[in-house]
């Protein structure tokens, strides 16, 4: 549960840092643009240590796209695509947040 309360952590401080930013501030503002992919990043790097047991058992957790995301963040940096990047942080990051946060409920 360490590694899903880092994940819970990382993914709000993303969703924290674009709330109140347009996809035009987001666009325009490096530090933010690179803020988020390290979140995202760390993000990935967490649910990569997550047990390969919990991840069965959790499975509606999409964790292969989580960890492929960090992997297309770290292996393939010099060729992010922040459209989805920006859609990770407005669509995917909410949604897993409410389902990591729902796992704390359970426990």
């Amino acid at each position: 549960m360490v590694y899903i309360g880092h994940m819970l952590d990382m993914a709000r401080k993303a969703m924290e840092k674009v709330q109140g930013k347009s996809r035009e501030d987001f666009d325009e503002d490096e530090n933010l643009r690179m803020a988020i992919a390290l979140l995202i990043q760390v993000i990935g790097e967490a649910a990569r240590r997550v047990s390969p047991v919990f991840q069965q058992e959790t499975s509606h957790i999409p964790w292969k796209k989580i960890t492929g995301m960090r992997h297309k963040l770290v292996h393939d940096y010099m060729h992010v695509n922040y459209d989805i990047v920006w859609d990770v942080v407005n669509v995917e990051l909410p949604r897993l947040a409410q389902e990591l946060e729902a796992l704390f409920q359970d426990t």
